[in-house]
């Protein structure tokens, strides 16, 4: 990507998010240009008077190419949302990131994420309900992701590493920082068997109204939100809240209603969450019963002229076989066997009574291919 060291540049300035760098990329065309562009053009770009001032003032102060050659040097990929390997999943959000960082790699994978959150002061029960649940997640194949913060945060990722299996841990600062610093050789061994994110330059430190916003990245990346343990105040409820605005699953385990630490939890239940008492209940609810199967089948099926014909009549409604048959014209059998096979690479969910909807995650990668 030829102007990446200016997404870089522009990332560093403060206040310019989606909206900003939407207005940039749709005017300008690239961001180099962009960068270039008098306080004229930004004007004529749509930008504000503040964000405008903001661009004039900090350019001379910023080096593309020096923002550029530091990330190179500590092993940082930068991601812009135009790139391919930008996670699919986070495209869909209204806060899109423009800017994504990582150490380590994200793989094909962890396209099957669980975001597992919860309160900083976990109790005895929280971290066995904690650990039970995330060994079992791994052994399904699933991806922990989570905030690296004390308490359940860091069980979390633990587990997942002990029980072999990958995490990704969501900064809310630069990647040169770990925060808890007590987390370092945790931060270390994710990057090795997972990654590290962030939103935020090198050298950003974790503010207040930076959790917020990186938890957006944590519920945005994944299927679904596990909360394990959280009281009324924990941040783990604001991750569930984004999740729901987000369109994701929030899943709860219950606690004793005796109990401070799990009356955020039970909250999110009796406003609709789903109960969790063991990994099944997540597997099911998200089909994820069958990841290997889909894997293995995703390597030994190719996708085709059949398979994407069909993929453009199915959406997140249920739609009939009958309505596929006639809306692409191809005969039942071609339709109920190709629909079957389509299922097993878990790009498609039969929700009963033979109709069909698309899995969230295919639309964008699938559909926009063609």
């Amino acid at each position: 990507m030829s102007d990446l060291k200016y997404w870089v540049g522009f990332n560093r300035i403060q206040g310019l998010g989606r909206a900003k760098f939407s207005l940039l990329e749709g005017y300008f065309g690239d961001l180099e240009r962009a960068w270039k562009a008098s306080a004229a053009e930004l004007k004529a770009a749509g930008l504000d008077s503040k964000s405008i001032e903001a661009i004039v003032a900090a350019r001379p102060d910023i080096s593309p190419d020096a923002e550029l050659e530091r990330l190179e040097r500590n092993h940082i990929k930068t991601l812009t949302w135009n790139d391919p390997a930008f996670p699919a999943r986070l495209k869909e959000i209204y806060d899109v990131p423009p800017v994504l960082y990582v150490r380590g790699d994200i793989t094909p994978e962890d396209e099957w994420t669980i975001a597992v959150v919860g309160t900083r002061r976990a109790t005895i029960y929280g971290r066995e309900v904690t650990e039970r649940l995330v060994a079992e997640l791994v052994r399904n194949r699933i991806t922990v992701v989570s905030g690296l913060a004390r308490g359940i945060d860091s069980i979390a990722h633990r587990t997942a590493l002990e029980s072999g299996g990958r995490t990704i841990a969501v900064f809310a600062c630069g990647l040169d920082i770990v925060y808890p610093p007590e987390n370092v050789k945790l931060a270390q061994a994710i990057m090795e068997h997972g990654a590290l994110v962030s939103e935020y330059p090198l050298g950003i430190k974790p503010k207040a109204d930076h959790f917020p916003r990186r938890n957006r990245i944590m519920s945005g990346i994944s299927l679904g939100v596990l909360v394990t343990e959280a009281g009324e105040g924990s941040g783990a409820m604001i991750t569930a809240s984004l999740a729901l605005e987000q369109n994701r699953e929030v899943f709860a385990v219950p606690g004793s209603i005796l109990s401070p630490a799990s009356r955020g939890v039970n909250r999110l239940i009796k406003e609709g969450a789903k109960l969790v008492s063991e990994v099944q209940d997540i597997l099911e609810e998200l089909n994820l019963t069958m990841i290997p199967r889909q894997m293995e089948m995703r390597e030994l099926v190719p996708e085709n002229e059949t398979e994407s014909l069909i993929m453009r009549y199915l959406s997140h409604e249920p739609t009939h076989i009958d309505e596929v048959c006639r809306s692409s014209s191809l005969p039942i059998a071609t339709v109920s066997s190709t629909l079957a096979m389509m299922e097993l690479k878990g790009i498609i969910r039969q929700m009963g009574g033979m109709n069909y909807i698309l899995a969230r995650e295919a639309r964008a990668s699938y559909l926009g291919a063609n």
